[in-house]
């Protein structure tokens, strides 16, 4: 094993890049876990995810996207109101032998843009002003609506509806109270953080910057 760890992120679109991105770095550094982290979003957005990750899987056997397996491979998609635990089987099911040890999964429920506004004290002071979030909806943009609604109102230019906000939000939330709010995020965060821990204590991967 290398002195960092190789982890490819899979994700859906943009906004879970950049956010889910910001993330998994933010807890790599809590644990002392260097690491090299690759985003391969899914071109089609959700309806083709699953289906996209399978070539993905196809491509990382071949070597055809690097030399090096990953490490770790975080998987994230939309539980679009579905259960966490049938959306990480639907993962589970697509997945791989070869790989099945090694990928993290996450659900936002429903959709990402939720975990944007998991923290809303946290949220007001990085974008000045404190949304509302309310009941959980399934309405597909509902959470869309919110974010970019919040940012237009904390005054802040948003010319990517708030997800350009992602990385400063992370690093600002206090993923405690966060995780409170939302619990597919709460699932995501311990799952990662164990995962982190277990290489740790297997491989002596640590040193992050």
């Amino acid at each position: 094993m290398s002195d960092s760890l190789a982890v490819d992120l899979f994700v859906e679109d943009l906004a879970h890049e950049v956010f889910v991105g910001a993330l998994v770095d933010r807890i790599a550094r809590e644990e002392d876990v260097a690491l090299s982290l690759q985003a391969r979003s899914a071109r089609g957005g959700h309806p083709r995810a699953l289906e996209e990750f399978g070539t993905y899987q196809v491509l990382v056997e071949k070597g055809a996207l690097t030399k090096r397996t990953p490490d770790l491979v975080v998987v994230v998609i939309d539980g679009n109101c579905a259960t966490p635990r049938k959306k990480r089987e639907e993962i589970r099911r697509v997945t791989r032998p070869a790989l099945l040890d090694r990928v993290v999964t996450g659900c936002p429920n429903p959709h990402v843009e939720r975990w944007f506004l998991a923290d809303p004290d946290s949220f007001h002071n990085v974008v000045g002003y404190q949304p509302v979030v309310g009941p959980e909806k399934c309405e597909r943009e509902h959470y869309k609506r919110i974010l970019a609604d919040a940012v237009r109102r904390g005054q802040q230019p948003a010319t990517l509806s708030g997800i350009e906000f992602a990385a400063e939000l992370v690093e600002a939330m206090n993923l405690y109270r966060a995780g409170r709010r939302d619990s597919s995020l709460r699932a995501f965060v311990g799952d990662l953080r164990g995962r982190f821990r277990e290489i740790r204590r297997r491989e002596g991967v640590g040193g992050a910057q």
